[in-house]
């Protein structure tokens, strides 16, 4: 599991923006629904994700706001 939460941190540092990530489905990022709409999440070790939000537009800043199996 660290491994994949170190690999998921560095992808975050490495892109312009969160939108790249989930056009090319890095750590299959994607936005979820209703009640956390304002967050995102990434692939980690099956069922975990890691949940983050952002600040601004592009990743200057992301706020993790939990690693948990929300299925």
């Amino acid at each position: 599991m660290a491994e994949a939460i170190h690999q998921r941190m560095n992808e975050l540092r490495s892109a312009d923006s969160i939108e790249f990530l989930i056009q090319f489905s890095i750590g299959r990022c994607h936005r979820l629904k209703g009640d956390r709409q304002d967050q995102y999440a990434m692939d980690l070790v099956q069922p975990y994700r890691l949940v983050f939000s952002r600040t601004g537009a592009v990743i200057c800043c992301v706020r993790i706001e939990a690693i948990e199996d929300y299925h």
